[in-house]
């Protein structure tokens, strides 16, 4: 009986001993998935490269095929009704920026906009496949296009809308880059009705969004560059940079006027976004002017070299 015993016991802890072994290997069959980590997506990365990192807005990490994201960036950062040839400049300029950036990025305005699939078919919804195919197409069209500039991916900064001429990288971002400077864009006000918008406020409202502890009293000495966009502007006795302003009171752009009745200010904005390198509204008129996407995209980009790697 009590060899019996003792060989119960030994029998128990040898399982004992290999469950714990399982546990430990990593191989246990309680193991709960987790999502990816972004070293894993790095290593993915630098081991493909044709795979984007994207860090989702939910704080996970996705691995995808470059065209695939490419797609992703396209239909969520340019109207799907747009013409084929306006998808296709915005084709090679998302994928120059992801490979720009190393193929890791994020899926917000500071990076690039993505959506899934799912995502875009809860979005589109019967239009969905309808859509999808357009703007597979000219994502496809251009395949592993890219923009360069003495060999190297550029920076393909890109915006909505601008008022007859883009901004130059070096008034705003105070960092000048040779193929980001000021160029003449006449077509989005030939195919946006809303290029200029009215934006509202108080004297206090300001006061409150520039620190300011008593209701504003003036806005004067308003300095421009050529392009147009606002250098600087003082607003009682401080002096703010266009772009500060800008971001402060949240203007679509820092290319505006202001009146000022009594308590009450109007800013007459002009276009959406930093106005830097292609206009996304001046790409729609060009290429309903019958121009393709490449002379787009060398307009836009001044000197650059479009090629297929």
């Amino acid at each position: 009986m009590r060899n019996g015993i003792k060989l119960l016991t030994v029998l128990m802890m040898t399982v004992t001993a290999f469950l714990m072994w399982l546990d430990l290997s990593g191989k246990s069959v309680h193991e709960k998935a987790s999502p990816p980590k972004k070293t894993d997506a790095k290593k993915e990365v630098l081991a493909n490269k044709h795979t984007v990192a994207v860090e989702r807005s939910d704080g996970t990490m996705l691995t995808i095929d470059l065209e695939d994201y490419v797609r992703g960036v396209v239909a969520s950062e340019m109207p799907v009704r747009f013409e084929s040839e306006a998808l296709k400049a915005q084709s090679v300029a998302a994928r120059t920026f992801a490979l720009q950036r190393n193929l890791m990025v994020d899926d917000t305005t500071s990076s690039q906009v993505y959506k899934s699939d799912d995502e875009l078919k809860a979005q589109w919804g019967d239009s969905y496949e309808t859509n999808l195919a357009k703007i597979k197409a000219a994502v496809k069209a251009t395949e592993g296009e890219v923009l360069t500039y003495d060999g190297d991916y550029i920076t393909a900064a890109f915006f909505s809308s601008c008022d007859g001429k883009t901004n130059n990288a070096g008034e705003y971002w105070e960092k000048s880059t040779p193929y980001l400077v000021s160029v003449d864009s006449p077509w989005d006000a030939q195919v946006n009705d809303e290029l200029i918008q009215v934006q509202e406020f108080t004297a206090s409202q300001i006061a409150q969004k520039l620190g300011f502890l008593n209701p504003i009293q003036s806005i004067t000495d308003i300095q421009r560059y050529d392009s147009g966009y606002v250098k600087s502007i003082m607003i009682d006795s401080i002096t703010f940079s266009g772009r500060e302003l800008r971001e402060k009171l949240n203007l679509r752009s820092n290319k505006f006027t202001v009146t000022m009745s009594g308590s009450d200010i109007s800013f007459q904005v002009a276009g959406f976004g930093h106005g830097i390198g292609m206009s996304q509204y001046g790409a729609e008129g060009m290429a309903k002017a019958g121009k393709g996407y490449k002379e787009i995209l060398l307009h836009y980009y001044t000197g650059v070299k479009l090629e297929k790697r």
